[in-house]
């Protein structure tokens, strides 16, 4: 006898969820949630649906944003529905490089951090750089010491806007310079890296990682001393 895959109408779904109706709607809106099937002017949503929003809601709990995890959610479309294991949810797999811990917030909670530079304008230039996501009626920053730190840089003066924009030129630059660590680590530090996860042994891998973190840390934190005192010197020379 043939199974029938069980629908949802989407306050079902949303149950089922553990979110907010708005959240749902919100996730279609971003197409973060493919179309539901439509029977007249029922909207039925089914498990693959449930299992996108499950998925999307333990990415936002790891700090990913809602403009990585649609990229992100391109490995589901193509039929790899083990997306949750490839994007790093599989705790055997030791695939966070940072500590920072994210957290969730509700927008009042936002606010207070920033005082009346929490303008819409800068809340979406965070929500694009990728600093925070939107989850049901609570927000979610990428790292508490970031947060932290830019409403510590505001209450010294900086317009919250210009440590917005210095914040995105920061990942622009970045991003160029993780490739080359992350390069250089596959070369020299890893080359059995691809065979050992493809036996399930993560042992090596974890344990490099923690002798690479402190590392490229250190180097990384000196460069950037090192660059703002030269800077320091011109500025007071002129």
């Amino acid at each position: 006898m043939a199974t029938h895959e069980r629908e949802y109408r989407m306050d079902e779904l949303a149950e089922a969820a553990g979110v907010p109706v708005r959240t749902v709607r919100f996730y279609r809106e971003r197409k973060l949630l493919p179309a539901p099937r439509r029977e007249g002017r029922i909207a039925w949503y089914n498990d693959h649906h449930l299992a996108r929003l499950q998925t999307i809601t333990a990415l936002l709990e790891r700090g990913h944003t809602l403009g990585g995890i649609a990229e992100l959610m391109d490995a589901w479309e193509s039929g790899r529905h083990d997306v949750g294991e490839l994007l790093g949810l599989d705790p055997a797999l030791p695939t966070r490089w940072s500590e920072e811990e994210p957290l969730r917030l509700t927008p009042e909670g936002l606010a207070d951090h920033y005082g009346d530079q929490a303008t819409a304008e800068n809340l979406a230039t965070a929500l694009d750089i990728g600093y925070i996501a939107v989850d049901g009626d609570d927000v979610v920053h990428v790292s508490r010491r970031l947060l932290e730190a830019s409403a510590a840089l505001v209450r010294e003066g900086l317009p919250l806007a210009e440590v917005l924009a210095t914040g995105r030129d920061m990942r622009d630059r970045m991003d160029p310079l993780a490739e080359r660590f992350v390069e250089l680590a596959r070369t020299y530090v890893l080359p059995d890296a691809e065979a050992d996860l493809q036996s399930g042994d993560t042992t090596r891998l974890t344990e490099a990682i923690a002798r690479l973190r402190p590392l490229v840390q250190a180097v990384v934190e000196a460069e950037l001393a090192l660059a703002i005192d030269r800077r320091l010197r011109e500025e007071l020379g002129r």
